[in-house]
Formats: structure tokens, sequence, C-alpha cells
């Protein structure tokens, strides 16, 4: 296997692919970074076109799951996508958040970050920004962040371990993220964990599910919660890529299981009141008291 620095070179050169190719072409592959399936089929994505803010520039037909449907963004929140892309997520987030919140989205892929600020500057949005930088070494500070999502990229970092820690150090007292990944019950064929390109199509990189979510209370966090699951099955045409006909058949029907999983989990603490002004602004009242007091 790869080590940590080589699996994220191959990572962040898929990725780079990707963000030239088409949502249609993407769509037909693994987390759109394998070799396109025969079958029109769609493994992983879930539907956003219907979700609030929703911008199809922005959409390259990657994720595996909507996690700001969960996320309970709240007017003016600071909100932290990891994994940005071309920013769909980060403006799903904005429509939640308001002109009064602010997101940024991370992603270490620099064609991604301009495809993503170039989206931003069409829409007008100057509350939504685009940092260039490793999600397990984030260009944030720590306590800036009420929500933290992200979708399908955690399972593309060798070090989850560290992620997670980074969402902890991230994320103010009281707040909380809602992550959508890719988690295994049972064990992946070798062929599969140990192929480079099977990596960045996600499946190879993800980890048991029962270890995931120990990563996540050792890291601190409280109230863990799996939000949405759906199993993952990956089509014969893909599998025959890595796997003789007789381990395709095994596979298939071995107890192991690929799902999406939607977390949440809080970090322990209260968050500090937003300024009473802030607030006022956020609810479109009058920062005025009748005595006629204002803040």
């Amino acid at each position: 296997m790869k080590n940590e620095q080589e699996l994220k070179d191959i990572v962040k050169d898929r990725y780079a692919k990707i963000a030239e190719q088409g949502k249609a072409e993407n769509a037909a592959s693994c987390c759109g970074a394998t070799t396109p399936s025969n079958k029109v089929y769609n493994i992983m994505m879930d539907d956003y076109s219907e979700t609030g803010g929703y911008v199809e520039d922005a959409d390259l037909g990657l994720g595996c799951g909507l996690p700001t449907q969960f996320a309970k963004i709240k007017k003016g929140d600071t909100v932290i996508d990891l994994g940005s892309g071309a920013g769909n997520d980060c403006f799903v987030a904005r429509h939640e958040t308001g002109s009064e919140g602010k997101v940024i989205g991370i992603d270490f892929t620099p064609i991604m970050i301009q495809k993503a600020r170039n989206n931003a500057e069409k829409l007008g949005f100057n509350n939504v920004e685009f940092r260039e930088g490793d999600i397990d070494a984030m260009p944030v500070n720590n306590d800036v962040a009420d929500v933290i999502v992200s979708n399908c990229v955690l399972n593309l970092v060798p070090n989850k371990q560290k992620v997670i820690g980074e969402i902890f150090r991230t994320l103010k007292p009281g707040g909380h993220f809602s992550i959508s990944d890719i988690v295994l019950v049972g064990n992946l064929p070798d062929a599969l964990k140990e192929d480079a390109e099977m990596y960045a199509g996600c499946v190879a990189g993800a980890i048991q599910k029962t270890e995931y979510l120990q990563f996540i209370k050792d890291a601190g966090f409280q109230n863990i919660q799996i939000q949405k699951e759906k199993p993952i099955v990956i089509p014969n045409d893909i599998l025959e890529k890595y796997l003789s006909s007789e381990e395709v058949k095994t596979f298939n029907t071995s107890d192991t299981g690929i799902f999406s999983v939607t977390v949440y989990a809080e970090k322990p603490g209260t968050k500090p009141e937003k300024p009473k002004r802030q607030l006022a602004e956020i609810n479109d009242e009058p920062c005025c008291s009748p005595d006629g007091n204002c803040c």
C-alpha cells in the first residue's frame, strides 16, 4: 500500500481531473473517481437538485449523502465545509446561514478552489470563501465554526483520526458537525484495499464503522448519532477490474457491507451568545428597546 503522502497525491491528481469533467461522467463512476462503469447508474450520490441554495454549476456529481440537510445550520452561523470541491455544499450552507453568516470551504486541489471561487463570484456571495489546504491540518484558527459539514471526503484521507481532531479543534464549544462518509462492516478483498485508484474512488479508503465512531468518541465528541445510513453496491463491471469472476461472486455473497452514513456529533461546551446587534439583524428586528436605548 502507498504511504500517506503518495495516497494524497493520487487523490489530488484524480480530483483535479474530475474538476474538468462533466457531472454525467462523474456520476457514472465510483465517487466520480474511477473509470466509468458501462452501466448508467449512480453509486453513491444523493440528488441535490431540490435543495435550497443548490447551484448546478457547482455540482460535479460527487458525494455520498446530503449532510447539509441534517446539519441544523442556523441564520448567522459560521460553517466550514471539508473537501469543498466546486462549492456546492458551501452554497447550500450559505442558503441556510444567510448573508449574516459565513461559509468557509477547504480543499487541497487548486483547480477545485479556483472553480469554487469563480462560482462564488458569479453568484455575488461575499460571505463564502475558499481556502486551499489539507483537512488534516486546516488553515483555520481554533474555535471558529458553529457547524462543520463534509460529503464523502474523510474516506479519502489516510489519517482520519487526525482530521477528526482538527474538526474538534476548529469547532466552537457547543458546535457540531454533520458528515456523510463511507464506512465498512466486514473486510474488503485485499485487491480493492491495495489498489491506489480504488482508494481515490472512496471505497478502499473506508474504515470499519465501529472504528470510525470510536475515533469520534475518542476525540471528545458527545451526542454521537447516525442521522442516515444506506448501503452502497459496487456493480460487477467495476469489481471485475480488480477481482476474478470467482472473487466477485464471493464478495457479492459475503457479509461485507459498504455503507454511506451521515454522522452527527457535538463538541462539549456552550456557545457564546451572538452580540445583540447581530441577533437583531438576523431576526430582522430593530436593535433598539422601546425606551429608545439601542444596542
